[in-house]
């Protein structure tokens, strides 16, 4: 072997050595629904528009299905940085910090236009810093809808017809209390919750429409009513600790595709509104279009004085968001 061969396979094997790897970053993404849902739909669009921007260098992994918890779960575990990402529904988040249940106050949001321009806007923003207290990097806001209620027992268009109704709600404090002062005997429950409506465990449950098409819950749950009582984002969330160390042209990368992930699902979810009610009338409910509203209204009132809302910095927001959407 000739000195002039030895050299080039030499200072190509430097070479090879020396040539920095790929920066390889992988994302566990959690999501408790499955395929076809809501979240699912945003951490599907996330991880195509991600890795394929990061030129393969962001690799994203979905976990959906409940299969690593309930919601609470794995926020404990984004917590923890055992996975890193998750599409979350903001109920659950009101127990790490309570400033979450500024945006599921009752009767808040009148349209989906304004939801948009509030939780996008510095109102919004003050909820993601917000979070930063409890572990989580709060990235945007994706769309789970407007809540609708249904039950098995009978039709319900005000507040007296929910007495002493069963009614599955999230692991949230607030949604337990709004349910209570409707009269109705609210029931956290984890979901999915298809066994507990059959089984008459419970009477009813609350949802936008989705849910209760995806889910099938028209096969066990008569009587929908279009009460559109709490405008119900999911919160895209990260780490803390895994987004601090990250580079600044990572996070502004994985920050914008998160965020037309979500404006993606927003729309998609909306333009299938009218056929999924279409949907679950050909299906057999009974829908309620046209309750009391006012009268729902009017019973919930008063949580803003309740101890909910006491501490100041939420309070404070709260204030502000009311009059941001009279």
């Amino acid at each position: 072997m000739t000195k002039k061969l030895l050299w080039i396979i030499f200072a190509g094997t430097l070479l090879m050595y020396s040539r920095p790897a790929a920066a390889l970053i992988q994302i566990k993404l959690g999501v408790v629904t499955k395929p076809g849902s809501a979240q699912n739909i945003v951490a599907e669009k996330f991880k195509e528009l991600v890795e394929k921007a990061s030129n393969g260098d962001i690799n994203v992994q979905i976990f959906h299905s409940k299969s690593i918890g309930n919601e609470t779960e794995i926020l404990q575990q984004i917590q923890m940085n055992t996975i890193q990402m998750g599409i979350i529904t903001a109920g659950p988040f009101d127990t790490f910090d309570p400033i979450v249940r500024v945006i599921n106050y009752p009767f808040m949001f009148k349209t989906h236009e304004q939801a948009d321009k509030i939780l996008d806007g510095p109102l919004g923003a003050k909820i993601l810093k917000s979070l930063e207290r409890a572990g989580f990097k709060g990235l945007c806001f994706s769309e789970n809808g407007f809540r609708d209620l249904t039950n098995n027992k009978h039709p319900v268009r005000t507040p007296d017809d929910l007495r002493g109704l069963k009614i599955r709600v999230m692991s949230s404090v607030l949604h337990k209390a709004i349910w209570q002062i409707l009269g109705a005997n609210p029931t956290p429950m984890p979901w999915p919750i298809y066994t507990e409506l059959e089984q008459g465990v419970i009477d009813g449950q609350e949802n936008p429409l989705w849910v209760i098409e995806v889910y099938k819950l028209y096969e066990v749950q008569k009587y929908l009513t279009l009460t559109h009582h709490v405008y119900s984002p999911h919160i895209d969330v990260a780490s803390l600790k895994w987004w601090k160390t990250l580079d600044a042209n990572t996070k502004d990368l994985i920050q914008k595709t998160i965020y037309e992930a979500a404006v993606f699902q927003r729309h998609d979810n909306r333009s299938k509104n009218a056929a999924r009610l279409a949907f679950l009338k050909s299906k057999g409910m009974q829908i309620e279009e046209h309750p009391d509203i006012d009268a729902f209204r009017a019973k919930v009132a008063g949580l803003k004085d309740m101890d909910l809302y006491s501490e100041p910095r939420v309070q404070a927001l709260l204030i502000e968001m009311m009059n941001a959407t009279k």
